[in-house]
């Protein structure tokens, strides 16, 4: 008679195995559009320190 909680079990596990795929499918997502997984915590130093990143490792233009 005090196990009534274990009916809430299966929706809850339904709803946390939901979310894992949900957040799974956003990661494969994410790693096929860009190439590397997303970068959490994505600041506007982090994103000046790529764009000089990527400035600093592209190939020079032509411009002599």
């Amino acid at each position: 008679m005090a196990l009534f909680w274990l009916e809430a079990m299966l929706p809850l596990g339904i709803i946390a195995g939901m979310l894992c795929v949900m957040g799974n499918a956003q990661y494969y997502i994410h790693t096929a559009a860009h190439g590397r997984p997303k970068h959490i915590g994505n600041d506007m130093w982090d994103v000046a320190m790529e764009r000089r990143d990527k400035k600093l490792t592209e190939p020079a233009s032509s411009d002599d």
